[in-house]
């Protein structure tokens, strides 16, 4: 009898790459919006924030949580975009330093930025949370590792699994987690998670699944090749932040910023 390969296939699917998404023109619109900063537009190159936000389906009726924002990189974008179509932006950071800098980002501009509203994240270290149930799409960018490293926690322990669930309890049924990182190759040691700002894309997608989530597909659009993934200071060698100053700057500067996973999640309906 002739065996089927067509179970075989249906499983191996979701570890592809997903194909490309065309960004929208409200989305176009938004990235070369007057409200996004010159220097942030420069790292675009590297970022490339209209194909990142298709991948993961954003649309402008969403109700969107991004974490971690810090000085507002993708809040710029993402703002503006979904108070043109109905939808409303929260914003969720570690409390103190963090959450003031992106607080006096939101007071800056009230045309731009008056809907957005300001929670922090996650529990662990404190401060008023995103209800259950809140969002249609949580975004993170360049923040699990930090999770991973502990960063913040006065024990400096890993509260990445405590993150995702409440990741995963936020959103509504049929919500998208979208993740973008640096990527630590699967054939490097897993002990650089917590040093070296660089995660395995494993490890991410061990994170979101044992909180529930579902894997719906991987983008290669932030991929650096020339990332070789192993600089003395960790990714924070690379630039913008040049941890090395100038020593090997211009080799630093021909690589440009980091190899990052793509990732697309789904909290089951």
């Amino acid at each position: 009898m002739r065996r089927s390969f067509l179970p075989l296939l249906i499983a191996l699917a979701p570890l592809c790459a997903a194909p490309a998404q065309a960004p929208s023109s409200a989305l176009k619109a938004a990235v070369a919006g007057p409200a996004r900063t010159p220097a942030n537009m420069a790292r675009d190159r590297y970022r490339h924030p209209a194909e990142t936000l298709a991948f993961f389906g954003v649309k402008p009726g969403d109700t969107v949580v991004e974490l971690w924002p810090f000085g507002g990189w993708y809040t710029e974008i993402l703002a503006p975009y979904l108070a043109k179509g109905g939808g409303h932006m929260i914003v969720a950071s570690p409390p103190g330093r963090y959450a003031e800098e992106i607080a006096k980002k939101i007071a800056s501009d009230p045309a731009v930025y008056g809907g957005v509203r300001q929670f922090n994240f996650p529990s662990v270290l404190g401060g008023p949370q995103v209800a259950p149930g809140t969002a249609d799409v949580v975004l993170t960018f360049r923040n699990i590792h930090n999770w991973r490293m502990g960063y913040l926690a006065k024990d400096k322990a890993d509260y990445a699994e405590a993150a995702f669930k409440e990741i995963y309890a936020m959103l509504k049924p049929g919500g998208v987690l979208g993740i973008e990182d640096h990527r630590l190759p699967e054939k490097m040691d897993t002990a650089l998670e917590r040093s070296s700002g660089y995660l395995k894309v494993s490890t991410v997608k061990r994170l979101a699944e044992q909180a529930g989530f579902r894997f719906a597909g991987a983008s290669e659009i932030n991929a650096n090749p020339r990332d070789t993934h192993d600089y003395p200071k960790g990714v924070w060698t690379l630039p913008p932040s040049y941890a090395e100053r100038d020593k090997d700057r211009a080799r630093y500067t021909a690589i440009g910023e980091s190899d990052r996973m793509t990732l697309k999640f789904v909290k089951p309906r």
